[in-house]
């Protein structure tokens, strides 16, 4: 049986994107974004409160996604349905998307006046620290595909189509709490720019081996102390940002993780339904994601050099990035070249 709160917390965490990238471009980080409109503690206070659980619970349920997959198919249908689904819409992004974020990045900051063809062979030509913002080589927003398909061909030799269920029953609510521990020590393995293959590969695998509906079912029977736990160590987290720009790993990790928790708890007491409008994102959240921020840089690039008032900017990239994605989304999917080489469903 399909676990319908499993997708809507995909697709809350995929809309939760656009708030997130849109405030991105005033963070206080140290490092602009591909355009920048000023440091703003506010905006950037209410990125940390998402940024540590975010990323880590699509990775949760993808470990989750790929027990159901391999359920009902062959290893090379596996590998098939991965390399369709992830490798070439990120290769076909990273063709035709991510160099459009670089092009503004560079006119932004650089004053570039070239055109597309020329930023296109200097995107691949040019390499720094891979953030992309300086307008050179990035994967951009599409690490996750690149990431994910990676981790999915590593891990796929200790995968089985049969997972035992014995962890349900071996494991209590302390012990999926200090899970953040080893979660925290693999964090340095592969770190480039905070996002770490160690780390989000051993979320990978928690989602695939632990997450059971007897666990499940354990987190429900413990979700007062874990929701409280997470809310008051979240709340922590968000003021020592804000007051003294502290965000240490450990922390960090911690509130991730029970973040995770969290939102498998309020899924599946909330979100276990399924209507048009959640029929609709599940079906439309990976080509939301796909192109959101190219959409939503170039967006805001025009705004921040016409509109002058900052609550009418955030207002504005917000809702027509959403709008002008939905667009795009509709157009591709009727586009059978396109539909097919983005992934599209």
């Amino acid at each position: 049986m399909r676990k319908q709160y499993l997708d809507n917390i995909k697709t809350i965490a995929i809309l939760l994107l656009f708030p997130y990238h849109t405030f991105m471009i005033w963070n206080n980080f140290g490092t602009k974004f591909y355009i920048w409109g000023g440091e703003n503690d506010f905006l950037s206070s209410l990125i940390v409160l998402v940024s540590p659980w975010l990323m880590p619970v699509l990775f949760v349920i993808a470990g989750i996604s790929a027990r159901y997959s391999l359920a009902k198919r062959t290893t090379k249908e596996f590998i098939k349905e991965r390399i369709w689904k992830l490798l070439l819409p990120f290769l076909s992004g990273l063709l035709f998307l991510v160099p459009f974020q670089t092009l503004y990045a560079r006119k932004f900051f650089f004053d570039y006046h070239g055109g597309i063809l020329e930023n296109f062979k200097y995107f691949f030509t040019h390499f720094s620290d891979f953030n992309g913002y300086d307008g050179m080589f990035t994967l951009g927003h599409l690490w996750f595909l690149f990431y994910l398909f990676l981790i999915s061909i590593l891990t796929f030799p200790l995968l089985r189509k049969q997972v035992s269920k014995k962890w349900g029953s071996k494991i209590n609510l302390i012990s999926m709490i200090l899970l953040f521990i080893p979660i925290f020590l693999v964090y340095p393995i592969g770190n480039f720019g905070g996002q770490s293959v160690g780390k989000y590969l051993l979320l990978y695998l928690i989602g695939y081996y632990l997450f059971q509906d007897s666990v499940v079912e354990k987190l429900i029977s413990g979700k007062f102390f874990i929701l409280l736990l997470f809310f008051v160590s979240e709340a922590i987290l968000v003021v020592l940002y804000f007051k003294y720009r502290y965000y240490g790993d450990l922390l960090v990790n911690f509130v991730g993780w029970l973040g995770v928790l969290s939102c498998i708890i309020l899924g599946r007491l909330f979100l276990n339904k399924e209507n048009r409008i959640t029929h609709y994102f599940k079906n439309a959240s990976f080509s939301i994601y796909l192109l959101h921020q190219t959409i939503l840089i170039f967006i805001g690039y025009y705004s921040l050099r016409f509109i002058n008032h900052l609550i009418l900017q955030i207002f504005i990239i917000l809702c027509t990035s959403f709008l002008v994605t939905i667009l795009f989304y509709e157009i591709f999917r009727r586009t059978p070249v396109i539909k097919r080489i983005l992934g599209i469903h």
